[in-house]
């Protein structure tokens, strides 16, 4: 499990396409101490599994299904990422939990100056739409972020200065793609819906669509 505050840009090194996955080579300093073969590393949102290590590097192995699901099927030499080790037991969770598993490809729309930050905007996926609600949380790459404006097709987040120095969403190009994450909250309220909250049917639950909407839900 990861927090969506990212620790470090690391750069890619080398991305090596082999049969239907691949194998990434990432630079980093920061995030390398202490840091064994096994343990999980978000890249750019993605929870990869480090494999190897050599001085200044880490390894990890990314699998078909990753390659279809995220960004790193477009991943180039020179690329920087965001980095996140996996939460410790008892650290600060300062973003929103973040497993590391993409929903989907977005896009960035447009980057506007707002005050000393800017005004981001990415397009989504149709299916994610559900997912999405003004001022809840999203992450992009990996980073952790509020949606402060929802459109049919689009959000925008408001970045602060430190949030652009600290990842590589500076960095990106308009039309470049980025890993989303919904929060996984939502997932798991609709699936109690799917299946029935209260699953004794003799029982009928008091909880309904009307009943959540009248308390402001």
């Amino acid at each position: 499990m990861f927090t969506g505050i990212i620790e470090e840009i690391g750069t890619i090194q080398e991305i090596r396409f082999i049969h239907e996955g691949a194998v990434i080579t990432i630079s980093a300093k920061k995030i390398l101490p202490g840091l064994k073969i096994g343990d999980s590393i978000a890249v750019n949102g993605v929870c990869l599994t480090a494999t190897a290590f050599e001085t200044g590097s880490f390894a990890c192995d990314i699998s078909a299904e990753t390659l279809r699901l995220s960004s790193f099927k477009k991943a180039k030499q020179g690329m920087r990422v965001n980095l996140e080790r996996s939460l410790m037991l008892g650290g600060r969770l300062g973003g929103h939990i973040v497993q590391g598993h993409v929903d989907g490809i977005g896009r960035l729309l447009a980057r506007i100056p707002s005050g000393e930050g800017f005004e981001i905007s990415f397009s989504f996926p149709r299916e994610l739409e559900r997912y999405l609600v003004y001022k809840g949380s999203i992450a992009v790459n990996g980073v952790s972020l509020t949606i402060a404006s929802l459109e049919k097709e689009s959000f925008s987040i408001a970045a602060i200065p430190l949030t652009l120095e600290e990842t590589n969403l500076a960095q990106l190009n308009i039309g470049d793609p980025v890993n989303l994450e919904v929060d996984i909250l939502g997932k798991y309220f609709e699936r109690f819906f799917q299946l029935g909250i209260d699953k004794d049917k003799k029982k009928p639950s008091s909880i309904s669509a009307e009943y959540l909407q009248s308390q402001g839900f």
